[in-house]
């Protein structure tokens, strides 16, 4: 890179400045002696396309290192020869380096043992075209031993061409000259005789005859006149005499080993003064192969032999050890600091680097060989393996080998490893209160604080326990823990804050944590509680005091179960930590307060206890929002009606809140009455419509109502607004009966849709509301699918399909059993839907109800004649079927209800006359006609023939009332059957 700059660099500007006073053969004569002198070849040629028009070959126009009749086979050579540097150089425009050997080499077979007058075969040739009018019309070419030169070199060769090819005249008579530029004569210019001074000179050597002669450049550098004796003693009587063993040797060298010869080395001119030249030559062979001639170039190295011993003289000495090795991966040179590490020079130096203590530091030989081969440089950190120290390692590599610096950085990666544990402290501190801070705001309830302190506590600490008590009047009691034993828990809940535990007491009082590192320190402080830390089974604790709004409110105790040195850092986080734990923890239980008397009330508003009529085995389940302290509006109900049938009521007002809460109750409350007045599913909803129209614009309730009939299977159900139901058949089969729905309660315009469906008797029919199915997360219709294939599983199939058939009359053993089964089957339904993990925005109800049928031996049903002689009729019909029931008890007592019922249709409704008894709780006597006018009890005067029939009829059964068909209405009567008859 040094000499790149040196000869390019200075030199180009220079000559440009004053190249106008030298010619264009003078031109390429310097640029051809530099080109030698900065590759160190032997020799050099300029060709250029001189023939006639379209001949297109290179004539050898400049030499200069070799005779020309060395290459007379170099004289002419074609163009498009691409076995010849020149040739190809020209051909490619562009740099090359190959064998001076054409393509009859030895691997041919060929026995012509040299090629192209009498060069080596180890000779290569480094060429670069130059140009003319922007066409290559020559080659600038280098003869050179086998190293291959480097980027610098090849690309100051490059520039040199360049340069030289733009200095040059045009080359033809036509452009003014009378000659080419080749055969221009010299100018005896000052310019010229500088550069001649400056120039590399030339040698040869006979070496049968001794006679040795030199050209004027090399006179020049000699310091010898031009009358000296030619002799190559001559010649070594002007070398330095400690200089001469070492120039002999190399000088043998060659001559045995037929190679290139090259030496540095000292002359002594014959004016007494001194300097450093570098040689370099060749040898020519005669047809038996021995040496007859050395041909050689010499130039003064003085200036940079003087630089090279000034820097080896600051890198000797220098702070940073530095050492090089050559190819071969030998040691050439290593300073003072470097001997520290490596070895004394003596020991040392020419011997191979892996040898030492740098084969034993791992992976160094690995990447000293990749940045070698790479040619790029590269820099790392090591520990050396003599003293342990650490070093930062620059490899640059170069031509000869690479170069090695090692600056000690021990101190340097001290004090940036014990910053970055500082700052890895500080960042572990942030990250955990970020942590805990993040998780304490996601904390609802006290059991989730102390859940998320003990994941944040715990593990970062190595702690093994964590005590989380609260301060109730003047005991602590304990609201949560982790890692404790059971028993220690239940001795220490409840305990007096100022007699029963003074470290407690005192961590309250003074309001300062207090950290004890081992079960000995434990006891000196409390002598009283000795048995405490066996009985914990734990040595070392932190106790820290719970602070919120300026009042102690409680202590959290983080205990390990080895004896533990606590550091200033970790006081100071856990003391922080324990502020947030404490906050956290006042908020949660005003949540966990509000919360439990929210629930309260919902408790209070929804059914205590659900009816067990016969037609239906229902099972429901609410579960109130997770997320939120304010009660929702969903509720259930199950009616009994007359003849066995039963209403199944879900609901829903829309929001959160006590007003919500008390809608859902008015509404409640509404449809039982609106459900006891017998009224049909859409003039129920009418009714609760204009309930929740009355609230404001703002209130809007979803609402289900469905009305079973046992003895038809008929299901006749209305819903506003709310998801439609499930059917689950008794072959287990999954069926949304999505029937039309009508608009919310509040947001109807009545008059609401009805619709019959038949269902099949032990069927199941599930209600719910969105609570269940829909979410911020889920589609209704998604969850609606999902909520569909719990009943697919196999644990969902066993429960929903029904087992043994109930008996024909009462629940049973066999009802209690499917209520089991049913209540399984809601448990299984809401964790599946709302994991207990998942947070939920709305609450949930549901209601699962088994259908059952009424047999048809429990029914009978009878059409009278619209006379008088129909009571008559109906006496005989009631004591025939009674007594087939084994009911005799209650013939009497029914005669005379169906009497006076079928008396009453003929005298004041009319036609036609239905009478129906069914058997199941109760005994049911039902008397329908084609009339609407509803019958009233009325007081009747003592001389009233009329007026006492409902009278007797209220009197002798259980209840009695009304309902509306759509054929007229119906009145029917209940009385309980015997015990040992049901």
């Amino acid at each position: 890179m040094g000499r790149a700059h040196t000869w390019c660099d200075e030199r180009l500007p220079l000559l440009s400045a004053v190249g106008a006073q030298l010619t264009d053969r003078e031109v390429m004569e310097y640029a051809l002696t530099q080109a030698v002198s900065e590759l160190g070849g032997i020799a050099g040629a300029v060709h250029w396309s001189c023939g006639p028009a379209g001949s297109h070959e290179l004539r050898l126009v400049l030499a200069g290192g070799l005779p020309r009749s060395v290459l007379r086979d170099w004289e002419e050579i074609r163009e498009g020869d691409p076995a010849l540097a020149p040739a190809r150089a020209v051909q490619d425009a562009a740099f090359v380096w190959m064998p001076a050997l054409d393509g009859h080499g030895p691997d041919t077979g060929s026995a012509r043992p040299y090629a192209y007058g009498r060069l080596p075969r180890a000779t290569m040739v480094a060429a670069v075209p130059l140009f003319a009018e922007g066409a290559p019309v020559g080659a600038l070419s280098v003869f050179t031993g086998p190293g291959a030169p480097t980027a610098e070199q090849r690309g100051f060769l490059v520039r040199m061409a360049r340069w030289a090819s733009g200095r040059l005249s045009a080359f033809s008579p036509v452009a003014g000259r009378a000659h080419p530029w080749w055969q221009q004569q010299p100018v005896a210019s000052g310019v010229r005789q500088a550069l001649v001074a400056a120039t590399v000179g030339s040698w040869e050597w006979d070496i049968r005859t001794g006679e040795m002669v030199w050209d004027a450049a090399g006179l020049t550098l000699l310091g010898i006149p031009e009358d000296y004796e030619q002799r190559i003693e001559s010649w070594v009587g002007l070398i330095h005499p400690e200089d001469v063993p070492r120039v002999m040797a190399a000088t043998q060298e060659a001559l045995h080993g037929h190679g290139v010869y090259e030496a540095e080395y000292r002359v002594c001119r014959p004016d007494g003064t001194t300097g450093w030249v570098q040689s370099r030559a060749h040898l020519v062979l005669d047809g038996r192969g021995e040496p007859i001639r050395m041909i050689g170039r010499v130039w003064d190295t003085t200036e940079s032999r003087i630089a090279r011993e000034s820097v080896g003289q600051a890198l000797r000495f220098m702070s940073d050890a530095f050492l090089a090795v050559n190819r071969e991966w030998r040691i050439t040179f290593l300073n003072v600091e470097a001997e520290r590490l490596v070895g004394p020079s003596v020991d040392v130096l020419g011997g191979p680097l892996w040898d030492g203590p740098a084969g034993l530091v791992p992976g160094l030989e690995a990447r000293c060989r990749h940045a070698a081969l790479d040619g790029t440089p590269a820099g790392f950190d090591l520990r050396w393996p003599t003293d342990g120290r650490w070093y930062h390692i620059r490899l640059v590599p170069g031509p000869d080998g690479l170069t090695a610096y090692l600056t000690d950085v021990t101190d340097t990666r001290n004090r940036a490893a014990r910053r970055e544990a500082a700052e890895r402290s500080a960042a572990e501190q942030a990250a955990r209160i970020r942590g805990l801070t993040s998780a304490l705001a996601e904390a609802v309830t006290t059991d989730d604080v102390v859940r998320v302190a003990a994941t944040h506590m715990l593990s970062p600490f190595a702690a093994s326990g964590l005590l989380t008590q609260v301060l109730e009047g003047e005991r602590l009691h304990v609201v949560g823990a982790a890692g404790y034993p059971q028993a220690f828990l239940h001795k220490i809940d409840g305990i007096a804050a100022a007699d029963s535990h003074p470290l407690l007491h005192d961590v309250l009082a003074s309001r300062q944590p207090r950290f004890i590192s081992s079960a000995e320190e434990y006891v000196e402080l409390a002598p009283g509680l000795a048995g405490y830390p066996a009985l914990a089974e734990k040595n070392a604790w932190a106790l820290l005091p719970l602070i919120a709004s300026g009042e102690p409110n409680g202590v959290c105790v983080v205990a390990f179960a080895e004896p533990h040195r606590f550091s200033d850092d970790e006081r100071t986080l856990l003391a922080t930590l324990s502020g947030m734990v404490a906050h956290a923890l006042a908020r949660a239980r005003l949540y966990d307060a509000e919360h439990a008397r929210a629930q309260a009330l919902q408790r209070g508003l929804l059914p205590q206890d659900l009816p067990t009529p016969s037609a239906v085995t229902a099972a429901v389940r609410y579960l109130p929002a997770s997320s939120g302290t304010e009660v929702g509006g969903d509720w259930y109900d199950i009616i009994p009606l007359s003849a066995e049938r039963v209403a199944l009521v879900i609901g829903d007002v829309m929001g959160h809140g006590l007003a919500e809460a008390a809608t859902m109750g008015r509404l409640r409350t509404a449809v039982h009455t609106l459900a006891n007045l017998e009224l049909p599913p859409e003039e129920v909803l009418a009714h609760l419509n204009d309930i929740v129209g009355d609230l404001g614009d703002d209130s809007f309730a979803t609402c289900l109502y469905a009305v079973y009939d046992p003895a038809s299977g008929v299901c006749s159900m209305a819903r506003a607004g709310h998801p439609p139901p499930l059917l689950v058949r008794p072959d287990g089969t999954v069926e949304c009966l999505d029937i039309e729905p009508d608009p919310p309660l509040g947001a109807a315009d009545p008059p609401f849709t009805t619709a019959e469906l038949r269902l099949p008797g032990h069927s199941l029919l599930v209600l719910y509301t969105d609570g269940l199915v829909e979410s911020a997360t889920r589609d209704i219709d998604v969850g609606i699918a999902e909520c569909s294939r719990v009943f697919a599983t196999d644990l969902g199939h066993r429960l929903a399909v029904p087992g043994r058939p109930p008996p024909a009359r009462g629940p049973g053993e066999n009802h209690r059993e499917d209520r089991r089964r049913l209540d399984r089957l809601c448990d299984t339904l809401i964790d599946t839907m709302l994991p207990a993990q998942q947070l939920t925005a709305d609450d949930t109800a549901v209601l699962v109800a088994r259908l059952h049928r009424t047999a048809p031996e429990n029914i009978a049903v009878w059409r009278l004649p619209d006379e008088p002689v129909a009571a008559s009729l109906a006496r005989d019909h009631v004591r025939g079927r009674l007594r087939e029931w084994h009911l005799d008890e209650l013939v009497m007592t029914t005669e005379l209800l169906a009497s006076e019922l079928v008396g009453n249709v003929v005298r004041h409704a009319k036609g036609p006359v239905h009478l129906r008894l069914l058997r199941g709780r109760s005994l049911i006597c039902e008397v329908s006609d084609g009339s609407a006018t509803t019958p009233r009890i009325r007081r009747a005067a003592e001389m009233d023939e009329g007026g006492r029939g409902l009278q007797l009829v209220a009197a002798l059964s259980q209840r009695w009332g009304t309902r509306y068909t759509a054929d007229g209405k119906c009145i029917w009567t209940e009385q309980p059957i015997p015990p040992q008859r049901s």
